[in-house]
């Protein structure tokens, strides 16, 4: 190894059994880049029978958050392979635009397969795999079925819900109002995720909107006369919370005067609503 010809030069038979390539040819050779509009369309799509049949059981959304249901534990320590990330709506009708109307219809027929493979997944609890099959779907569904696309994401941010992944779960049930804005079970979906994540305003909105749209739905009724307590009991707890926080600040500022927060009073003014602070000269003679 490392030896030359007499005359300097590399021995010839080195050479043998070795291909060169042309950076061209290289470059040839190398993958392929993927369609974006293929890859984005590659998912799933609604089934006709879909709506009539969340509309039928939407009451019944708040089981999605009743643990010990089968199929948890395979959530667990499973990973997850989905990719949540979706092109916009308003950029997919432009990949669209040229795309002929057979293509579309195979597309939504390809959908719906997959669609219906991710509620018999859904209803085994397989959770991890139906939220898999609900994005497939929705990569292959086109954009001008908006219906089937906002029940795909309804369905994924269920099996999103029973994975505990409620902000992805939210963003889907906003995605599926979007499209679909009279989407009732979506929007009580949506409530429902509201209030498990503390943001009851936003709940009590949503159930109201569910009201207006249909009066007879109890569970939305209910709420509305729950999250107003509620939420005032918060703003109470989270006011007192301030003022403490506040007071502890106090105390630190006028400890080197030799004074604490004892020494001021706030009195509010029951006609306007404002505050005044009164100084108190020797708090403890007036307890």
């Amino acid at each position: 190894m490392g030896e030359k010809s007499e005359n300097g030069k590399i021995p010839a038979d080195l050479f043998s059994g070795l291909k060169l390539t042309d950076p061209q040819e290289a470059e040839c050779a190398s993958a392929p880049v993927p369609d974006p509009q293929s890859k984005l369309l590659k998912g799933d799509e609604a089934h006709p029978q879909e709506d009539q049949t969340e509309e039928e059981c939407f009451h019944d959304c708040r089981a999605s958050f009743e643990e010990g249901e089968p199929g948890m534990d395979k959530v667990e320590n499973k990973p997850n392979d989905v990719n949540s990330s979706e092109l916009d709506e308003e950029y997919l009708v432009e990949l669209e635009k040229n795309m002929p109307e057979e293509e579309k219809q195979r597309r939504r027929e390809e959908s719906t397969r997959l669609k219906e493979e991710g509620n018999e997944q859904f209803k085994k609890g397989d959770y991890i795999e139906a939220e898999s099959s609900y994005s497939q779907a929705l990569q292959m569904c086109p954009s001008c079925f908006q219906k089937d696309r906002s029940i795909l994401f309804s369905n994924r941010a269920a099996a999103r819900m029973k994975q505990d992944k409620k902000d992805m779960a939210i963003s889907d049930c906003s995605k599926a109002i979007q499209l679909n804005p009279s989407y009732i079970r979506a929007i009580l979906r949506r409530a429902e995720l509201y209030e498990k994540t503390d943001k009851l305003d936003e709940a009590l909105e949503d159930y109201k909107s569910v009201l207006e749209k249909d009066p007879s739905v109890y569970q939305a009724r209910e709420a509305c006369m729950r999250l107003p307590k509620q939420i005032e009991e918060r703003n109470e707890r989270l006011k007192e919370e301030m003022l403490g926080k506040l007071k502890d600040l106090g105390n630190l500022v006028l400890r080197p005067f030799g004074l604490s927060t004892e020494n001021f009073q706030i009195k509010q003014d029951s006609s306007t609503g404002s505050y005044s602070i009164n100084f108190v000269q020797n708090p403890n003679n007036n307890r």
